[in-house]
């Protein structure tokens, strides 16, 4: 029976039966419209993430458009669309089960015309207040909830087998709008005469329109896809679920962070170079090193591969202070592309080591007389569910690493004590992920199963 027979009353692009765990299904029907899925979900992800992130170059040209805003009040309109945006995520992730995939795909594009008009609205007159520029990038921050509902959509289209891939896929197609927005923006707004910085939301408009019409003919909703409160309950309690959203603040917030505050960082620490030229190069290579460190991870283990990342982080991070203290931009741009390499590579260990660390407890549990029918299930599950919560907890680090160069400017006049502070926060980084999970006492008498999880 084909996927189209299997639409029922729901609508024509309802799916009543999916099974991709059946290999016959997948090879059948279930591998082309799971791919089909991915590619319209990706589309939709990457304008989210684009538009998350388009203040981190719009600060930078509002001076030479007229605007006279402090550097406090610049780095405010970079670090509150982190704010929304990861408030959104949980309730974004109960939305795909809620009103299936699709339909949400859509509802979520049709969004991020909000950012993009009042963008337009403000910059197109030169009286606008700085309280509405605020309120404008702040809801910037739909598009970080895009990367939420994504990955809940596609995790339920992929088998386990390869869902690893095709979750990789779709984050770092998200994750790539940062870097191709940076790189096209400023010539779009340099286009003609002067600064145009309407243009930038006005780019994007088709774009967004695009991907709404496109989810709603191509993708489809799925009847199986459900929440599991319960799951998410229980994630939460487990202390796991903590540790791990507190190091994801680690790597992915200092991943989104630093791509939002560098053009203005360059601007401001080195005002003779046109920052936003150079700047995605940061986002782009984040972004294409995450799949790189899961890979890492599924060879040596994410626990070891994510204290290795934060160790190489703090190095990386007084490697800029380096470049700051001999004045010289390249040392600066390329210490500073280290840390992005890095923060991507533990971006894809720490998501690596979620479900490796609820499996292995699962495993403990069948040690102790619980059904394996019972323990794998509900492992998985919960496993999903703190991968939820430690991308929304871990979004929040953008907004922390913004103010932190913001206040390090207003009471130096430089960015080293911020520089300083991440480094201090890397080694704590690294000390909990030692603690929890490389300690022999922990693999040996805590939890046994760790030491064959590859965690």
């Amino acid at each position: 029976m084909s996927v189209m027979a299997e639409r029922g009353r729901r609508g024509r692009r309802w799916i009543e039966h999916w099974d991709p765990e059946d290999p016959e299904f997948w090879t059948r029907t279930g591998a082309r419209v799971a791919r089909r899925n991915l590619i319209f979900s990706i589309f939709a992800e990457h304008l989210g993430f684009a538009l998350w992130s388009i203040w981190s170059v719009v600060v930078v040209a509002l001076p030479s458009a007229g605007f006279t805003f402090s550097v406090d009040q610049l780095f405010w309109l970079v670090a509150v669309p982190n704010l929304l945006g990861s408030a959104l995520r949980l309730p974004y992730t109960f939305a795909v089960p809620r009103f299936g995939g699709r339909n949400w795909t859509a509802v979520s594009a049709l969004l991020l015309l909000l950012p993009v008009a009042l963008l337009v609205l403000c910059v197109s007159n030169p009286e606008t207040p700085f309280w509405m520029f605020l309120i404008a990038a702040a809801t910037a921050g739909v598009g970080g909830g895009n990367f939420a509902s994504s990955m809940a959509n596609i995790s339920f289209f992929y088998p386990e087998a390869r869902k690893g891939f095709a979750l990789g896929l779709n984050a770092a197609g998200g994750n790539l709008g940062v870097a191709l927005m940076q790189l096209i923006i400023p010539v779009v707004i340099s286009l003609g005469t002067g600064v145009n910085l309407a243009w930038a939301g006005l780019f994007y408009l088709p774009f967004v329109v695009a991907a709404a019409i496109c989810a709603l003919l191509y993708m489809d909703n799925l009847v199986e896809a459900k929440s599991d409160f319960r799951a998410q309950i229980m994630a939460a309690r487990r202390g796991h679920t903590w540790v791990m959203s507190f190091l994801y603040i680690g790597t992915f917030g200092s991943f989104i962070g630093f791509s939002a505050a560098l053009p203005l960082l360059i601007s401001t620490q080195f005002p003779a170079v046109a920052g936003s030229y150079f700047a995605w190069i940061g986002a782009a290579v984040g972004s294409l090193a995450r799949p790189f460190g899961g890979w890492l991870a599924d060879r040596f283990g994410g626990a070891r591969v994510t204290a290795w990342t934060f160790l190489a982080m703090g190095l990386a991070a007084l490697a800029v202070v380096g470049g700051l203290n001999s004045g010289r931009f390249e040392w600066f741009l390329g210490a500073f592309l280290l840390l992005f390499v890095t923060s991507g590579i533990g971006n894809g260990s720490t998501y690596r080591m979620i479900p490796a660390i609820f499996s292995a407890r699962a495993r403990q549990e069948e040690s102790e007389g619980v059904d394996r029918s019972v323990a794998a299930p509900r492992a998985k599950r919960e496993a999903a569910a703190a991968i939820g919560i430690a991308s929304a907890v871990g979004a929040f680090g953008g907004f922390f690493v913004n103010r932190g160069f913001a206040v390090s400017i207003a009471g130096s006049g430089g960015i080293e004590s911020a520089l300083y502070g991440f480094i201090v926060f890397y080694g704590l980084c690294l000390a909990v992920t030692w603690w929890c999970y490389l300690r022999r006492s922990v693999l040996v008498s805590r939890v046994p199963s760790l030491a064959a999880a590859r965690v």
